[in-house]
């Protein structure tokens, strides 16, 4: 990891389940497996100070997809605006993907299981997976659940077309989910119109929200420095609506796997959330647990045995 990681002045911190911040430097213990950073980190150019926790927690959860780079080509230098968004709010010193290829571990995410690492196998017999995923509990519960895919030409589409790829959007993959995903499963559009833009104005963005950017945008085939300007792009569209500005919203971006390692990024906004690094050894899995609570569904297949990351940084879900 760089020696940015841990060369840094202690911010902020939260306790758990409060507002209240520590902001002098040699601030004593936070939550259990969270250390506070070094250095205070640029401002992000974002309405996020201007964010506060609503008084029920956060209740939605949009997670972003980024692809095959492991944390030290990331961070600090290769993503400049992710960095400078994971030292204002949360990231996770220690998180790794679960297995290669590509779909196996976006079904870890988003079903709990990476279903005995199957190919980046494009959606039909053989390369189906049980519900539920994720989507599936929250509408099992009654609340909402979106998939925003960059450059899918129509809604749910299960083959590869141009910049989108099937493999990259795991809702494709239930069949037992199909009438869910034809509905729910829509092109993200661009931060002028579209789904997503419509959905952040609107501040009717999903309980559970995933945002695929294409094969440029996700550094998957692009570079690391377009997938960081698709996110200066979007990160302040997304944090100017409701949904972030009173408190409900979190928003994760993680990388799906490395080339050839394991270890990837992984960052949490939140209001609420300053300074944060989380050390303890973690995974995919801790990512579906956290959406899970967020929506207050069980711990999905091998999410029950992850660790709760919300306690570790002291996020409220409502």
């Amino acid at each position: 990891m760089p020696a940015g990681l841990t060369a840094m002045r202690p911010l902020a911190r939260l306790i758990v389940g409060g507002l209240v911040s520590c902001l002098a430097v040699g601030c004593s213990a936070g939550p259990a497996g969270v250390a506070a950073p070094g250095s205070a980190a640029p401002a992000a150019s974002s309405p996020a100070t201007h964010a506060a926790p609503a008084p029920g927690g956060v209740s939605k959860i949009l997670v972003i997809m980024e692809e095959n780079h492991g944390t030290p080509e990331v961070f600090p230098s290769g993503m400049p605006y992710l960095w400078q968004l994971a030292r204002r709010y949360a990231y996770a010193s220690d998180w790794s993907a679960i297995t290669h290829p590509s779909l196996p571990n976006y079904l870890a995410i988003f079903s709990g299981s990476a279903f005995n690492d199957p190919p980046d196998c494009v959606p039909g017999p053989g390369c189906a997976y049980p519900a539920p995923s994720v989507f599936g509990q929250a509408l099992a519960l009654g609340k909402t659940a979106r998939s925003y895919e960059e450059s899918m030409p129509r809604p749910c589409d299960r083959s590869d077309s141009g910049a989108y790829a099937v493999r990259h959007n795991p809702w494709a993959y239930i069949p037992g989910e199909a009438a869910a995903c034809r509905s729910g499963d829509v092109p993200a559009g661009t931060p002028s119109g579209g789904a997503l833009a419509s959905a952040v104005r609107a501040g009717t963005l999903p309980s559970v929200g995933l945002i695929t950017p294409n094969l440029i945008n996700d550094a998957h085939d692009g570079t690391l420095g377009q997938a960081d300007a698709w996110l200066r792009r979007w990160m302040p569209v997304i944090m100017s609506g409701p949904d972030w500005r009173h408190g409900r919203l979190a928003i994760a971006a993680v990388f799906d796997e490395g080339e050839p390692g394991l270890q990837v990024p992984f960052v949490l906004m939140a209001p609420g959330l300053s300074g944060a690094v989380v050390r303890q050894p973690l995974d995919h899995y801790a990512l579906t647990r956290l959406i899970d609570q967020i929506i207050g569904a069980p711990p999905l297949r091998q999410a029950a045995g992850a660790p709760g990351l919300a306690q570790r940084l002291g996020l409220k879900a409502g």
